[in-house]
């Protein structure tokens, strides 16, 4: 069997021009889903990969990114899909993974991701490295200086504020004052706290 899924953005699109071309395909149930691009949950299309397709059925698309909003998530679902033995058709591009030709070009698909990914993360371990050569710390900044840590510890041990309007006045909240400058002024050093979460 051949099912088809129409995507539109929002509820103000028309999704006949896609509804058309999965009928003329010979998709013998079609399901419309009104969902963003932005949006990651797609119930409708959740719903056909789990309960109507069956080993050797088909789902056919107008376009590719009607299925997935990402390479990576469209590879998944074709992986998913492949894995079942349910074919996927792609109108527009004129794939079809249920040909040689098609799971080709999946694959081809497939070790792009995988060589974006790795590029992505080779830039991302250089520029640490140029940061670190610099000077340059990562992560997050510290929540509290040093200073900071110890006028917090002055205060709490002194006892007449509560602890809630310590960290106010820091501008940090209760957890972090305590992760800073520990219960009543009793936790880590300041060089320590300061070392830990800058």
């Amino acid at each position: 069997m051949r099912v088809g899924y129409a995507r539109v953005s929002t509820s103000d699109q028309n999704p006949e021009l896609q509804l058309d071309a999965l009928r003329r395909a010979g998709c013998e149930r079609v399901f419309t889903e009104k969902a963003s691009g932005a949006r990651d949950d797609r119930p409708e299309l959740a719903r056909i990969l789990e309960d109507v397709l069956r080993a050797g059925d088909t789902l056919v698309v107008w376009k590719l990114d009607r299925l997935a909003r990402s390479l990576k998530k469209l590879i998944a679902t074709a992986e998913d899909l492949e894995r079942e033995k349910i074919g996927l058709v792609s109108l527009t591009e004129s794939i079809d993974t249920t040909t040689p030709g098609g799971m080709l070009t999946f694959h081809v698909f497939g070790a792009i991701a995988q060589f974006e990914r790795a590029l992505i993360r080779e830039r991302t371990t250089a520029g640490l490295v140029e940061a670190r050569r610099q000077g340059r710390k990562g992560g997050r900044p510290s929540a509290m200086r040093p200073s900071d840590v110890a006028a917090a510890r002055a205060m709490m041990k002194e006892g007449t504020l509560p602890v809630r309007d310590i960290a106010k006045r820091m501008g940090v909240s209760v957890a972090t004052l305590y992760r800073y400058a520990g219960k009543r002024g009793s936790g880590a050093s300041i060089k320590e706290a300061a070392t830990a979460h800058g």
